[in-house]
Order: C-alpha cells, then structure tokens, then sequence
C-alpha cells in the first residue's frame, strides 16, 4: 500500500489508532502506555515519509546500537549518560513504530517479525555485555561488579528467548496472548512489573554521571528481573504443558 502524500498526519494518527494491536498479558507500564504511545507518533512520520516496516527497525537498530557504542566508547559522565539514555529510549521507540507500520499499510510479513525479534535478541545482549566492557576499560568500579551486566546478559536473553517461544507456542494452539481489556488487576500487574521494564532500563542510564548510583539502580533492576524470570519459567512451563 502506497502512502497518500495527501493524507494528513492527524489522520494517519487517527488510522493508527484503529489499528493497533492487543498488549501483551504481562506488558509492563512503560512499555504499554508510554512506549506505545510515543510508536504511534513515530509511526505516522515514517509511514508519510514512505519508510517500510524494516526501514523502520532498521532506524530503530541504528539508534539503539549507537547508545550501546557509546558505553565501550566513552568513560561514564552525566553527558554520556544523558546520550545513551536518549538512542536508547528513541531506538525502542522506533521498535514500537515497525509493527505499526505494517498494520498500517498491511505489509506485515514473516521475515519483518523474523528481523524485529532477531534485532531485539541482539540488543538484550550486547547491551549488558557493552556495559561492562565499558566499566572494565575505563576502570569505572571494582572487578567484582562486573559480575552484574555478566548476570543481566544472561537474564535478559534468556527471558527474551523464553517469552518469545511461550508466545509462539500459545499462538499455534489458538491461546489468546493479549492484556484482558478493562479491569484494574491488568493494569496493577503492568505497574507492578516496571522494574523489569527495557523502558525503566533506558532512562536508568542518566545516572550515569554517578557510577555507585547507577550501578545500584542497575543491580536492583537486574536482581528483580531474575526474580521475575525464575517465576516466569515455571508459569509459562506449566501453560506450555497445558496445551
């Protein structure tokens, strides 16, 4: 479907707030309301600017890799802080806008949702991983506390991975995979689970100015993010033999 260079951008808006998709069950907060929401606007300007869904993650990887740079690249400081939380909240974004932009022009395809995953497996990795590197070649804090993004690498791949399958697995049985819409125990869990929130995770990074600070923060979000993990698994395994 071609874009109508005719069609203004509030009405692009308004279309792509008929086209939406359901939130995932265990959505949290920002990445529902906020993330979501900033998508849309960055979708309508790629979809009038005639960018594809994978031009469209293709941006977003472009953002989010240059944030990632920047923690090997440069010793932490409130200005590299303030940098790599901006790629990296404006790169999740732009992953927000891909889909709406295949919904939006009906181009959606198995290798865009391939790609999209495929970017977001190596971004949950490599972010940790470059934290630490950068901590380690800048000297940033004790040895001993590189233990931390080591652990956050393997949390947040694993749980990417899993969520990923357990998705998959209850689409191909024709299990709904969506937030129930009203009801206010929906909308506690997706407050409840911010700490694991990839959104809450960006903006962390403006404190980088303050290593210790930071580096608390960071261990408190990875810690509730393995907790998370160790619950998910056993809920999704026994959902899985379900099936």
């Amino acid at each position: 479907m071609s874009t109508d260079v005719r069609e203004s951008y509030g009405d692009v808006l308004a279309r792509l707030g008929t086209a939406q998709k359901g939130a995932a069950r265990g959505a949290p907060a920002y990445s529902r309301f906020v993330n979501r929401r900033i998508g849309r606007y960055l979708a309508a300007a790629a979809y009038r600017a005639g960018l594809t869904p994978n031009a469209v993650t293709g941006v977003s990887a472009l953002f989010t890799f240059s944030g990632i740079a920047l923690l090997v690249a440069l010793p932490p400081s409130w200005g590299q802080g303030a940098a790599v939380a901006a790629l990296l909240v404006l790169g999740y974004a732009w992953d927000s806008a891909d889909g709406q932009v295949a919904r939006l022009t009906g181009t959606g395809s198995p290798a865009g949702e391939w790609l999209d995953h495929v970017v977001d497996a190596v971004k949950v990795v490599t972010l940790p991983l470059a934290l630490g590197v950068g901590f380690a070649l800048h000297d940033v804090v004790p040895p001993v506390w590189l233990l931390v993004p080591v652990v956050s690498a393997v949390t947040s791949s694993v749980l990417f991975f899993a969520m990923i399958l357990t998705e998959q697995l209850r689409r191909a049985h024709g299990v709904q995979s969506v937030a129930p819409t009203g009801g206010r125990a929906p909308w506690l869990r997706s407050v409840l689970v911010l700490p694991t929130d990839y959104g809450v995770l960006c903006w962390t990074f403006l404190l980088l100015g303050a290593p210790t600070v930071f580096l608390g923060v960071y261990t408190a979000i990875t810690a509730c993010t393995t907790a998370f993990l160790a619950l998910a698994l056993a809920k999704w395994f026994r959902e899985v033999r379900a099936l």
